[in-house]
Protein backbone atom coordinates (compact mmCIF):
# COMPACT_ATOMS: atom_id res chain seq x y z
CA UNK A 1 0.00 0.00 0.00
CA UNK A 2 3.03 2.32 0.75
CA UNK A 3 4.39 1.43 -2.47
CA UNK A 4 1.71 2.67 -4.40
CA UNK A 5 0.83 5.90 -2.68
CA UNK A 6 4.49 6.85 -3.18
CA UNK A 7 4.23 5.76 -6.96
CA UNK A 8 0.61 7.49 -7.23
CA UNK A 9 2.10 10.33 -5.73
CA UNK A 10 5.66 10.70 -7.73
CA UNK A 11 3.80 10.39 -10.37
CA UNK A 12 1.44 13.50 -10.02
CA UNK A 13 4.55 15.31 -9.18
CA UNK A 14 6.27 13.96 -12.32
CA UNK A 15 2.96 15.28 -14.26
CA UNK A 16 2.78 18.81 -12.75
CA UNK A 17 6.95 19.45 -13.02
CA UNK A 18 6.84 18.51 -17.10
CA UNK A 19 3.14 20.53 -17.33
CA UNK A 20 5.29 23.83 -15.67
CA UNK A 21 8.31 23.06 -17.43
CA UNK A 22 6.57 22.51 -20.56
CA UNK A 23 4.20 25.77 -20.77
CA UNK A 24 7.94 27.77 -19.24
CA UNK A 25 9.54 26.41 -22.33
CA UNK A 26 6.81 26.77 -24.94
CA UNK A 27 6.71 30.23 -22.90
CA UNK A 28 10.08 31.45 -23.11
CA UNK A 29 10.52 29.99 -26.85
CA UNK A 30 7.39 30.91 -28.77
CA UNK A 31 6.03 34.26 -27.02
CA UNK A 32 7.94 36.49 -29.44
CA UNK A 33 6.21 35.22 -32.25
CA UNK A 34 4.21 32.39 -32.47
CA UNK A 35 2.43 32.72 -29.69
CA UNK A 36 2.26 36.80 -30.61
CA UNK A 37 0.31 35.42 -33.92
CA UNK A 38 -2.16 34.13 -32.10
CA UNK A 39 -3.03 36.93 -30.09
CA UNK A 40 -3.17 38.97 -32.95
CA UNK A 41 -6.07 37.32 -34.57
CA UNK A 42 -7.74 37.59 -31.45
CA UNK A 43 -9.12 41.14 -31.92
CA UNK A 44 -10.54 40.78 -34.89
CA UNK A 45 -13.46 39.09 -33.11
CA UNK A 46 -14.45 36.78 -30.33
CA UNK A 47 -14.38 33.08 -32.64
CA UNK A 48 -10.46 34.11 -33.34
CA UNK A 49 -9.83 34.77 -29.61
CA UNK A 50 -11.59 31.04 -29.17
CA UNK A 51 -9.42 29.86 -31.81
CA UNK A 52 -6.61 31.49 -30.18
CA UNK A 53 -6.87 30.78 -26.94
CA UNK A 54 -7.31 27.09 -28.33
CA UNK A 55 -4.01 27.05 -29.70
CA UNK A 56 -2.18 28.74 -27.08
CA UNK A 57 -3.21 25.98 -24.67
CA UNK A 58 -2.58 23.43 -26.79
CA UNK A 59 0.79 24.63 -27.00
CA UNK A 60 1.32 24.97 -22.80
CA UNK A 61 -0.87 22.28 -22.66
CA UNK A 62 -1.99 23.89 -19.61
CA UNK A 63 -5.29 26.38 -19.67
CA UNK A 64 -4.59 27.48 -16.45
CA UNK A 65 -0.96 29.33 -18.06
CA UNK A 66 -2.94 30.71 -21.04
CA UNK A 67 -5.85 32.50 -18.72
CA UNK A 68 -2.56 33.84 -16.30
CA UNK A 69 -0.81 35.08 -19.53
CA UNK A 70 -4.12 36.36 -20.54
CA UNK A 71 -4.85 38.36 -17.37
CA UNK A 72 -1.63 39.41 -17.46
CA UNK A 73 -1.57 40.90 -20.88
CA UNK A 74 -4.87 42.43 -20.55
CA UNK A 75 -3.55 43.94 -16.84
CA UNK A 76 -0.57 45.65 -18.95
CA UNK A 77 -2.79 46.70 -21.38
CA UNK A 78 -1.60 44.95 -24.04
CA UNK A 79 -5.61 43.22 -24.69
CA UNK A 80 -8.91 44.67 -24.14
CA UNK A 81 -10.76 42.88 -21.36
CA UNK A 82 -13.38 42.39 -24.14
CA UNK A 83 -11.07 40.58 -26.60
CA UNK A 84 -9.59 38.34 -23.49
CA UNK A 85 -13.28 36.68 -23.50
CA UNK A 86 -12.82 34.87 -26.31
CA UNK A 87 -9.00 33.50 -25.39
CA UNK A 88 -10.44 32.55 -21.80
CA UNK A 89 -13.13 30.54 -24.10
CA UNK A 90 -10.68 29.12 -26.37
CA UNK A 91 -8.31 27.82 -23.75
CA UNK A 92 -11.29 25.82 -21.78
CA UNK A 93 -11.99 23.68 -25.19
CA UNK A 94 -8.08 23.63 -25.55
CA UNK A 95 -7.03 21.60 -22.47
CA UNK A 96 -9.67 18.93 -23.02
CA UNK A 97 -7.19 17.26 -25.32
CA UNK A 98 -4.50 16.10 -22.42
CA UNK A 99 -7.13 14.50 -21.52
CA UNK A 100 -8.57 12.76 -24.45
CA UNK A 101 -5.02 11.63 -25.05
CA UNK A 102 -4.46 9.95 -22.29
CA UNK A 103 -8.15 8.12 -23.44
CA UNK A 104 -5.99 7.10 -26.50
CA UNK A 105 -3.18 5.87 -24.12
CA UNK A 106 -0.58 8.60 -24.69
CA UNK A 107 1.03 6.72 -21.94
CA UNK A 108 1.94 3.73 -23.64
CA UNK A 109 4.15 6.37 -26.00
CA UNK A 110 5.56 8.59 -23.34
CA UNK A 111 9.31 6.73 -23.59
CA UNK A 112 9.21 7.25 -27.08
CA UNK A 113 8.98 11.38 -26.51
CA UNK A 114 10.77 11.25 -23.70
CA UNK A 115 14.07 9.32 -25.59
CA UNK A 116 13.56 11.28 -28.63
CA UNK A 117 13.04 14.32 -26.92
CA UNK A 118 16.38 13.79 -24.21
CA UNK A 119 18.66 13.18 -27.35
CA UNK A 120 17.49 15.97 -29.35
CA UNK A 121 18.19 18.38 -25.77
CA UNK A 122 21.53 16.86 -24.96
CA UNK A 123 22.40 17.38 -28.52
CA UNK A 124 22.88 21.75 -27.62
CA UNK A 125 21.68 22.09 -31.26
CA UNK A 126 19.84 25.25 -31.07
CA UNK A 127 16.53 24.86 -32.04
CA UNK A 128 16.61 21.38 -32.14
CA UNK A 129 17.48 21.54 -28.63
CA UNK A 130 14.33 23.59 -27.51
CA UNK A 131 12.76 21.52 -29.38
CA UNK A 132 13.95 18.53 -27.87
CA UNK A 133 13.44 19.85 -24.27
CA UNK A 134 9.43 20.78 -24.94
CA UNK A 135 8.96 16.99 -26.14
CA UNK A 136 11.19 15.60 -23.60
CA UNK A 137 8.78 17.44 -20.96
CA UNK A 138 5.67 16.37 -23.05
CA UNK A 139 6.68 12.94 -22.73
CA UNK A 140 7.29 13.25 -19.35
CA UNK A 141 4.02 13.91 -18.58
CA UNK A 142 1.98 11.52 -20.04
CA UNK A 143 5.35 8.79 -18.53
CA UNK A 144 4.22 10.31 -15.19
CA UNK A 145 0.20 9.52 -15.78
CA UNK A 146 1.40 6.24 -16.86
CA UNK A 147 3.07 5.83 -13.81
CA UNK A 148 -0.13 7.07 -11.87
CA UNK A 149 -2.24 3.91 -13.84
CA UNK A 150 0.26 1.57 -12.59
CA UNK A 151 -0.23 2.60 -9.00
CA UNK A 152 -3.85 2.75 -9.52
CA UNK A 153 -3.96 -0.98 -11.26
CA UNK A 154 -3.65 -2.97 -8.33
CA UNK A 155 -6.81 -0.96 -6.41
CA UNK A 156 -8.99 -2.42 -9.29
CA UNK A 157 -12.05 -4.50 -7.68
CA UNK A 158 -11.16 -3.06 -4.58
CA UNK A 159 -13.95 -2.57 -2.00
CA UNK A 160 -12.55 -0.24 0.01
CA UNK A 161 -11.85 2.00 -3.74
CA UNK A 162 -15.73 1.03 -4.08
CA UNK A 163 -16.97 2.44 -0.44
CA UNK A 164 -14.85 5.75 -1.20
CA UNK A 165 -16.45 6.49 -4.42
CA UNK A 166 -19.56 5.81 -3.38
CA UNK A 167 -19.49 8.10 -0.63
CA UNK A 168 -18.21 10.79 -3.25
CA UNK A 169 -21.21 10.38 -5.55
CA UNK A 170 -23.18 12.53 -4.65
CA UNK A 171 -23.60 15.68 -7.35
CA UNK A 172 -22.67 18.43 -4.57
CA UNK A 173 -19.88 16.56 -2.73
CA UNK A 174 -18.35 15.45 -6.40
CA UNK A 175 -18.18 19.68 -7.43
CA UNK A 176 -16.59 20.48 -4.11
CA UNK A 177 -14.17 17.59 -4.39
CA UNK A 178 -13.00 18.79 -7.96
CA UNK A 179 -12.81 22.20 -7.26
CA UNK A 180 -10.94 21.23 -4.23
CA UNK A 181 -8.31 19.00 -6.15
CA UNK A 182 -7.89 21.35 -8.89
CA UNK A 183 -7.39 24.69 -6.58
CA UNK A 184 -4.59 22.26 -5.16
CA UNK A 185 -2.28 21.41 -8.00
CA UNK A 186 -3.73 24.34 -10.32
CA UNK A 187 -4.82 22.79 -13.37
CA UNK A 188 -8.04 20.67 -14.12
CA UNK A 189 -5.95 18.09 -15.92
CA UNK A 190 -4.75 16.09 -13.29
CA UNK A 191 -8.00 15.43 -11.12
CA UNK A 192 -9.71 14.47 -14.92
CA UNK A 193 -6.96 12.36 -16.00
CA UNK A 194 -7.37 10.76 -12.61
CA UNK A 195 -10.80 10.39 -13.33
CA UNK A 196 -9.86 9.11 -16.90
CA UNK A 197 -7.36 6.25 -15.60
CA UNK A 198 -9.50 5.28 -13.23
CA UNK A 199 -12.30 5.17 -15.50
CA UNK A 200 -10.21 2.32 -17.85
CA UNK A 201 -9.69 -0.01 -14.97
CA UNK A 202 -13.63 0.60 -13.95
CA UNK A 203 -12.87 2.28 -10.72
CA UNK A 204 -15.30 4.80 -10.79
CA UNK A 205 -18.66 4.95 -13.08
CA UNK A 206 -19.76 8.49 -15.11
CA UNK A 207 -22.80 9.63 -12.38
CA UNK A 208 -19.77 9.47 -10.16
CA UNK A 209 -16.93 11.22 -12.45
CA UNK A 210 -19.43 13.84 -14.05
CA UNK A 211 -19.79 15.92 -10.85
CA UNK A 212 -16.01 16.13 -10.80
CA UNK A 213 -15.06 16.96 -13.67
CA UNK A 214 -17.71 20.05 -13.75
CA UNK A 215 -15.58 20.85 -10.44
CA UNK A 216 -12.34 20.38 -11.71
CA UNK A 217 -13.31 23.12 -14.68
CA UNK A 218 -14.38 25.47 -11.37
CA UNK A 219 -11.19 25.10 -9.50
CA UNK A 220 -9.02 25.96 -12.46
CA UNK A 221 -9.72 29.20 -12.24
CA UNK A 222 -8.23 29.51 -9.40
CA UNK A 223 -4.85 30.10 -10.92
CA UNK A 224 -6.38 33.30 -13.05
CA UNK A 225 -7.56 34.16 -9.48
CA UNK A 226 -4.48 34.36 -7.77
CA UNK A 227 -2.91 36.00 -10.97
CA UNK A 228 -5.59 39.13 -10.55
CA UNK A 229 -4.29 39.57 -6.87
CA UNK A 230 -1.66 41.70 -8.80
CA UNK A 231 -3.51 43.08 -11.62
CA UNK A 232 -5.28 46.29 -12.33
CA UNK A 233 -8.93 46.42 -12.59
CA UNK A 234 -9.14 45.00 -16.13
CA UNK A 235 -6.99 41.99 -15.46
CA UNK A 236 -9.05 41.53 -11.97
CA UNK A 237 -12.41 41.18 -14.33
CA UNK A 238 -10.61 38.94 -16.98
CA UNK A 239 -9.97 37.00 -13.95
CA UNK A 240 -13.55 36.83 -12.50
CA UNK A 241 -14.71 36.22 -16.02
CA UNK A 242 -13.25 32.87 -16.16
CA UNK A 243 -14.82 32.15 -12.85
CA UNK A 244 -17.69 32.96 -13.91
CA UNK A 245 -18.02 30.89 -17.33
CA UNK A 246 -17.26 27.66 -15.35
CA UNK A 247 -19.39 28.33 -12.68
CA UNK A 248 -22.08 29.48 -15.32
CA UNK A 249 -21.51 25.95 -17.13
CA UNK A 250 -21.40 24.32 -14.16
CA UNK A 251 -25.26 25.77 -13.19
CA UNK A 252 -26.26 24.86 -16.56
CA UNK A 253 -24.76 21.52 -16.91
CA UNK A 254 -26.22 20.40 -13.09
CA UNK A 255 -30.00 21.53 -14.44
CA UNK A 256 -29.79 19.18 -16.73
CA UNK A 257 -27.86 16.68 -15.73
CA UNK A 258 -29.61 13.76 -16.87
CA UNK A 259 -29.97 14.61 -20.70
CA UNK A 260 -25.62 15.46 -20.32
CA UNK A 261 -25.39 12.30 -19.00
CA UNK A 262 -27.76 10.24 -21.64
CA UNK A 263 -25.99 12.19 -24.34
CA UNK A 264 -22.68 10.87 -23.13
CA UNK A 265 -23.74 7.26 -22.78
CA UNK A 266 -25.10 7.29 -26.88
CA UNK A 267 -21.67 8.90 -28.06
CA UNK A 268 -19.54 6.47 -26.42
CA UNK A 269 -19.86 2.95 -24.52
CA UNK A 270 -16.72 3.29 -22.56
CA UNK A 271 -16.07 4.81 -19.51
CA UNK A 272 -12.75 6.35 -19.82
CA UNK A 273 -14.22 8.26 -22.84
CA UNK A 274 -17.49 9.17 -21.36
CA UNK A 275 -15.55 11.20 -19.30
CA UNK A 276 -13.10 12.78 -21.66
CA UNK A 277 -16.22 13.86 -24.16
CA UNK A 278 -18.13 15.03 -20.57
CA UNK A 279 -14.98 17.34 -20.37
CA UNK A 280 -15.51 18.79 -23.91
CA UNK A 281 -18.85 18.77 -23.61
CA UNK A 282 -18.87 21.02 -20.46
CA UNK A 283 -16.57 23.41 -22.21
CA UNK A 284 -18.36 23.41 -25.09
CA UNK A 285 -22.08 24.63 -23.14
CA UNK A 286 -20.24 27.16 -21.49
CA UNK A 287 -19.02 28.64 -24.88
CA UNK A 288 -22.42 28.24 -26.88
CA UNK A 289 -23.83 29.94 -23.42
CA UNK A 290 -21.57 33.15 -23.48
CA UNK A 291 -20.64 33.09 -27.05
CA UNK A 292 -23.48 34.84 -28.42
CA UNK A 293 -23.89 37.74 -25.30
CA UNK A 294 -20.10 38.39 -24.77
CA UNK A 295 -20.39 42.49 -25.67
CA UNK A 296 -23.61 42.78 -23.10
CA UNK A 297 -21.34 40.60 -20.57
CA UNK A 298 -18.29 42.73 -21.08
CA UNK A 299 -20.69 46.02 -21.08
CA UNK A 300 -21.76 44.65 -17.94
CA UNK A 301 -18.58 43.60 -15.90
CA UNK A 302 -17.38 46.89 -16.66
CA UNK A 303 -19.92 48.66 -14.90
CA UNK A 304 -20.42 46.31 -12.01
CA UNK A 305 -16.25 46.50 -11.77
CA UNK A 306 -15.74 50.23 -13.01
CA UNK A 307 -11.93 51.25 -14.27
CA UNK A 308 -10.51 51.21 -17.58
CA UNK A 309 -7.44 50.91 -18.65
CA UNK A 310 -5.71 52.41 -22.07
CA UNK A 311 -4.92 49.22 -24.84
CA UNK A 312 -1.29 49.04 -26.13
CA UNK A 313 -1.42 46.84 -29.54
CA UNK A 314 0.96 44.15 -29.56
CA UNK A 315 1.62 45.15 -33.15
CA UNK A 316 2.45 48.05 -35.51
CA UNK A 317 -0.65 50.16 -35.73
CA UNK A 318 0.62 52.98 -38.53
CA UNK A 319 2.25 50.63 -40.98
CA UNK A 320 0.59 49.35 -44.28
CA UNK A 321 2.25 47.81 -47.22
CA UNK A 322 -0.03 49.37 -49.62
CA UNK A 323 2.16 52.34 -48.72
CA UNK A 324 5.31 51.17 -50.48
CA UNK A 325 4.82 52.71 -53.83
CA UNK A 326 4.63 56.12 -52.21
CA UNK A 327 8.08 56.23 -50.10
CA UNK A 328 7.03 59.82 -48.58
CA UNK A 329 3.86 58.22 -46.60
CA UNK A 330 5.58 55.14 -46.08
CA UNK A 331 8.37 56.59 -44.43
CA UNK A 332 5.57 59.24 -42.33
CA UNK A 333 4.10 55.65 -41.24
CA UNK A 334 7.44 54.75 -39.94
CA UNK A 335 8.26 58.13 -37.67
CA UNK A 336 4.73 57.21 -36.27
CA UNK A 337 5.66 54.02 -35.27
CA UNK A 338 8.77 54.64 -33.86
CA UNK A 339 7.63 57.61 -32.24
CA UNK A 340 5.14 54.71 -30.79
CA UNK A 341 7.88 52.78 -30.17
CA UNK A 342 10.48 55.45 -28.26
CA UNK A 343 7.34 56.01 -26.01
CA UNK A 344 7.05 52.77 -24.72
CA UNK A 345 10.77 52.15 -24.00
CA UNK A 346 10.58 55.60 -22.00
CA UNK A 347 7.27 54.18 -20.39
CA UNK A 348 9.69 51.05 -19.50
CA UNK A 349 12.24 53.41 -18.40
CA UNK A 350 10.00 55.12 -15.66
CA UNK A 351 8.41 52.39 -14.23
CA UNK A 352 11.42 50.63 -14.05
CA UNK A 353 13.13 53.58 -12.18
CA UNK A 354 9.92 53.39 -9.82
CA UNK A 355 10.41 49.92 -8.85
CA UNK A 356 13.24 50.90 -6.56
CA UNK A 357 11.19 53.15 -4.96
CA UNK A 358 8.34 51.10 -4.59
CA UNK A 359 8.49 47.56 -5.93
CA UNK A 360 5.14 45.71 -7.26
CA UNK A 361 4.73 42.38 -8.97
CA UNK A 362 2.33 43.32 -11.26
CA UNK A 363 4.15 46.45 -12.03
CA UNK A 364 6.98 44.14 -12.54
CA UNK A 365 4.91 41.75 -15.30
CA UNK A 366 3.90 44.88 -16.69
CA UNK A 367 7.14 45.91 -17.60
CA UNK A 368 8.14 42.66 -19.39
CA UNK A 369 4.88 42.26 -21.69
CA UNK A 370 5.87 46.18 -22.34
CA UNK A 371 9.47 44.55 -23.52
CA UNK A 372 8.17 42.58 -25.94
CA UNK A 373 5.74 44.90 -27.33
CA UNK A 374 8.89 46.83 -27.95
CA UNK A 375 10.48 43.79 -29.37
CA UNK A 376 7.92 42.75 -32.43
CA UNK A 377 7.83 46.87 -32.91
CA UNK A 378 11.67 46.62 -33.94
CA UNK A 379 11.18 43.40 -35.94
CA UNK A 380 7.68 45.15 -37.72
CA UNK A 381 9.48 48.18 -38.59
CA UNK A 382 12.57 46.25 -39.76
CA UNK A 383 10.78 44.41 -41.78
CA UNK A 384 8.78 47.27 -43.64
CA UNK A 385 12.00 49.32 -44.01
CA UNK A 386 13.37 46.59 -46.10
CA UNK A 387 9.90 46.62 -47.91
CA UNK A 388 10.43 50.30 -48.79
CA UNK A 389 13.81 49.88 -49.70
CA UNK A 390 13.00 47.60 -52.61
CA UNK A 391 11.71 50.85 -54.10
CA UNK A 392 13.46 53.78 -56.27
CA UNK A 393 14.25 55.99 -53.43
CA UNK A 394 15.44 59.95 -54.25
CA UNK A 395 19.41 59.95 -51.68
CA UNK A 396 16.98 62.28 -48.89
CA UNK A 397 14.41 59.49 -48.92
CA UNK A 398 17.62 57.16 -48.59
CA UNK A 399 19.43 58.77 -45.96
CA UNK A 400 16.24 59.29 -44.28
CA UNK A 401 15.65 55.30 -44.00
CA UNK A 402 19.11 54.63 -43.09
CA UNK A 403 18.57 56.90 -40.34
CA UNK A 404 15.21 55.37 -39.08
CA UNK A 405 16.80 51.68 -39.09
CA UNK A 406 19.52 52.95 -36.99
CA UNK A 407 16.92 54.72 -34.20
CA UNK A 408 14.70 51.35 -34.27
CA UNK A 409 17.58 49.36 -33.00
CA UNK A 410 18.56 52.40 -30.40
CA UNK A 411 15.06 52.52 -29.03
CA UNK A 412 15.04 48.47 -28.95
CA UNK A 413 18.70 48.94 -27.05
CA UNK A 414 16.83 51.65 -24.53
CA UNK A 415 14.08 49.36 -23.68
CA UNK A 416 16.51 46.63 -23.19
CA UNK A 417 18.37 48.16 -20.26
CA UNK A 418 15.32 49.47 -18.62
CA UNK A 419 15.05 46.05 -18.56
CA UNK A 420 17.93 45.47 -17.27
CA UNK A 421 16.87 48.14 -14.51
CA UNK A 422 13.69 46.13 -13.46
CA UNK A 423 16.26 43.01 -12.96
CA UNK A 424 18.08 44.85 -10.53
CA UNK A 425 15.69 46.67 -8.63
CA UNK A 426 13.66 42.82 -8.81
CA UNK A 427 17.17 41.57 -6.75
CA UNK A 428 17.57 45.01 -4.56
CA UNK A 429 13.78 44.04 -3.23
CA UNK A 430 14.14 39.96 -3.13
CA UNK A 431 17.50 40.87 -1.08
CA UNK A 432 16.21 43.41 0.93
CA UNK A 433 18.99 45.66 -0.19
CA UNK A 434 19.47 49.33 0.74
CA UNK A 435 21.21 52.07 -0.57
CA UNK A 436 22.75 54.68 1.28
CA UNK A 437 21.65 58.39 1.23
CA UNK A 438 24.93 59.50 -0.87
CA UNK A 439 24.00 56.71 -3.57
CA UNK A 440 20.42 57.60 -3.60
CA UNK A 441 21.35 61.00 -4.27
CA UNK A 442 23.97 60.41 -7.26
CA UNK A 443 20.97 57.93 -8.76
CA UNK A 444 18.84 60.68 -8.50
CA UNK A 445 20.99 62.84 -10.29
CA UNK A 446 22.28 60.98 -12.69
CA UNK A 447 18.66 59.26 -13.64
CA UNK A 448 17.25 62.72 -13.70
CA UNK A 449 19.34 63.41 -16.46
CA UNK A 450 18.57 60.55 -18.36
CA UNK A 451 14.89 60.83 -18.38
CA UNK A 452 15.02 64.19 -19.85
CA UNK A 453 16.85 62.87 -22.43
CA UNK A 454 14.53 60.83 -23.00
CA UNK A 455 11.88 62.78 -22.88
CA UNK A 456 13.75 65.15 -25.06
CA UNK A 457 14.46 62.39 -27.96
CA UNK A 458 10.85 61.96 -27.76
CA UNK A 459 9.84 65.39 -28.51
CA UNK A 460 12.35 65.45 -31.44
CA UNK A 461 11.11 62.52 -32.97
CA UNK A 462 7.61 64.73 -33.69
CA UNK A 463 10.07 67.80 -34.73
CA UNK A 464 13.31 68.63 -35.05
CA UNK A 465 14.94 71.31 -32.45
CA UNK A 466 18.57 72.43 -32.32
CA UNK A 467 18.25 73.55 -28.93
CA UNK A 468 17.01 70.24 -27.58
CA UNK A 469 19.75 68.62 -30.03
CA UNK A 470 21.96 70.53 -28.03
CA UNK A 471 19.96 70.04 -24.64
CA UNK A 472 20.67 66.49 -25.00
CA UNK A 473 24.48 66.55 -25.59
CA UNK A 474 24.85 68.33 -22.72
CA UNK A 475 23.30 66.04 -20.53
CA UNK A 476 24.74 63.06 -22.00
CA UNK A 477 28.38 64.98 -21.16
CA UNK A 478 26.97 65.86 -17.48
CA UNK A 479 25.99 61.87 -17.49
CA UNK A 480 29.59 60.70 -18.54
CA UNK A 481 31.11 63.09 -15.75
CA UNK A 482 28.86 61.92 -12.92
CA UNK A 483 28.94 57.80 -13.40
CA UNK A 484 32.80 57.41 -12.84
CA UNK A 485 32.42 60.45 -9.93
CA UNK A 486 29.59 58.02 -8.59
CA UNK A 487 30.95 54.69 -8.89
CA UNK A 488 34.40 56.19 -6.78
CA UNK A 489 32.93 57.52 -4.59
CA UNK A 490 30.96 54.18 -3.63
CA UNK A 491 34.26 52.46 -3.80
CA UNK A 492 35.31 55.29 -1.21
CA UNK A 493 32.14 54.47 1.04
CA UNK A 494 32.45 50.57 0.53
CA UNK A 495 36.73 51.02 1.84
CA UNK A 496 35.37 53.02 4.63
CA UNK A 497 32.00 50.38 5.49
CA UNK A 498 30.01 52.60 4.76
CA UNK A 499 27.85 51.03 2.49
CA UNK A 500 26.16 47.07 2.35
CA UNK A 501 28.90 44.79 0.49
CA UNK A 502 25.78 43.42 -1.59
CA UNK A 503 24.84 46.94 -2.48
CA UNK A 504 27.62 47.38 -4.60
CA UNK A 505 27.20 45.35 -7.87
CA UNK A 506 23.57 46.50 -8.15
CA UNK A 507 24.66 50.17 -8.04
CA UNK A 508 27.40 49.72 -10.33
CA UNK A 509 24.97 47.73 -12.90
CA UNK A 510 22.50 50.40 -12.84
CA UNK A 511 24.92 53.16 -13.42
CA UNK A 512 26.37 51.11 -16.54
CA UNK A 513 22.52 51.12 -17.47
CA UNK A 514 21.69 54.41 -17.00
CA UNK A 515 24.85 55.87 -18.94
CA UNK A 516 24.08 53.56 -21.82
CA UNK A 517 20.34 54.97 -22.38
CA UNK A 518 22.34 58.19 -22.17
CA UNK A 519 24.30 57.10 -24.69
CA UNK A 520 21.42 56.18 -26.81
CA UNK A 521 20.03 59.68 -26.35
CA UNK A 522 22.95 60.56 -28.14
CA UNK A 523 23.21 58.25 -30.84
CA UNK A 524 19.04 59.60 -31.61
CA UNK A 525 20.32 62.96 -31.31
CA UNK A 526 23.23 62.46 -33.77
CA UNK A 527 20.21 61.15 -35.69
CA UNK A 528 18.11 63.88 -35.36
CA UNK A 529 20.60 66.43 -36.49
CA UNK A 530 21.69 64.40 -39.61
CA UNK A 531 18.16 65.09 -40.57
CA UNK A 532 18.46 69.22 -40.57
CA UNK A 533 17.92 68.69 -44.20
CA UNK A 534 14.33 67.11 -44.15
Amino acid sequence: MIRGILLFLSGIILFLFAMVELSATVQTNLTNFRVREHFRLAVRNPFYGIVTGLLTTILFQSSSATSVVTVGMVSAGLLSFYHSLGILLGADIGTTLTVQLVVWKFTDLSPFFLIAGGLLWISRKGKYAVAGKALFFFGLLFFGLGIVSQATAPLKGDPAVSDFFREVSGPVTGLLLGIAFAALVQTSAVPIALLVILGHQGLVDLPTALPIVFGANVGTTSTALFAALISNREGQRAALSHLLFKAGGTAVSFLFLSPFTGILEILSADTAQQIALGHLLFNGVVVLLFLPFLRPYARLMERLLPGKGETVPLWPIFLDNRLFPDPVRALDAVKKELFRELELAESMFGKSMGLFARYTERERRNIDYLEMVVDNLRGEIGRYLCGIARETLSPERSKRLFLYSALVDDFERIADHSMNLAELAERKYRGKISFTDFAEDDLRRISGLVSDNLKDSLSLLEQRDEMKIKAVYDREQAVDALVPEARDNHLVRFYKGICHADAGPIFVEMLVNLERISDHCENIADSMWELKEE
